[in-house]
């Protein structure tokens, strides 16, 4: 069976994936695709992976959790998603580095279901609004504290991609950013679910709907119905030039309000966030989705 893992990042997706995902269930189960609700896994996979630190698994303990989360039969591609599968915010950074317990998690899961291929799938977002984000998700009460000694100018995806792919060189890995999601939620959507770019799949503007206009979201839906035929790359164009007329402002601007982060340190991040792209671009077997 292919198990694909959604990991996040905190502060990324809200659960919109899982939900897009969810509307999408009964033509998916069609074609051998199970979305389960995350309360039919969540917890259940965070116990087991508890009990790895005890004891091996059980002999037929993959049939058992696979009988608790699916509810169907004929299953070729299992979907999960979870952003605290990597740890929850208090613990997301350690020992200077981003998830520091990635590589073991990972590991884990593959415990729990050994002889399925996994492949994992992780959306990232610049580290100059994704640390202040994660640090009020935490019980920390200062930023210091949250950071435990690390230098967030040198907090690099690219770093815990290739922790990843040197602990598991096998490991299918898929990564996009954050904030091209509205450019790219159907292919995001799609590559989560194994299918070919181009097939239609519902919700695959839920996101651009958050930051547009309902006008602008009226003529962009009349726009791609007067062009029936469009490639994903010229899509992706017409929502560049609708955002530029109708995106609403204050959903696509943050505010950070943290002692130091300054407009110049705020954009010394940006840089090095843009420049980690580029690298993340380059890391052989990563899959990275690009507006």
């Amino acid at each position: 069976m292919d198990i694909v893992l959604h990991a996040g990042a905190h502060c990324t997706d809200e659960d919109r994936l899982v939900k897009c995902l969810l509307k999408n269930k009964d033509l998916f189960l069609k074609q051998g695709i199970a979305v389960p609700g995350p309360s039919r896994y969540r917890r259940l996979l965070r116990d087991a992976i508890q009990a790895l630190a005890r004891t091996e698994p059980e002999p037929g303990a993959r049939e058992v959790l696979l009988d608790s989360i699916l509810e169907h039969d004929g299953v070729r591609r299992l979907l999960l998603s979870n952003d605290n599968f990597f740890g929850v915010p208090k613990i997301a950074i350690g020992d200077g580095v981003l998830y520091p317990k990635a590589e073991q998690r990972v590991a884990d899961l593959m415990r729990l279901f050994p002889g399925d291929d996994l492949t994992l799938c992780l959306g990232i977002r610049n580290p100059a609004t994704f640390l202040p984000a994660l640090y009020a998700e935490s019980p920390q009460e200062d930023m210091l504290t949250f950071l435990d000694g690390a230098d967030p100018a040198l907090l690099d995806w690219s770093e815990l991609l290739r922790r990843l792919r040197a602990a598991h060189p096998g490991l299918p890995i898929v990564v996009w950013c954050n904030e091209d999601t509205p450019l790219i939620w159907g292919s995001v959507l799609r590559a989560i679910a194994g299918l070919e770019e181009g097939t239609k799949i519902t919700g695959s503007f839920d996101i651009l709907s958050e930051i547009m206009s309902r006008e602008g979201m009226q003529r962009f839906r009349a726009y791609l119905h007067a062009h029936p035929v469009m490639t994903e790359h010229q899509k992706r164009r017409a929502i560049g030039a609708f955002l530029d007329k109708y995106a609403i402002g204050d959903e696509i601007e943050e505010e950070l309000d943290l002692p130091g982060w300054d407009d110049t340190y705020v954009e010394m991040l940006t840089a090095r966030y843009e420049a980690d792209v580029a690298v993340i671009e380059q890391i052989p077997d990563v899959r990275f989705i690009a507006a």
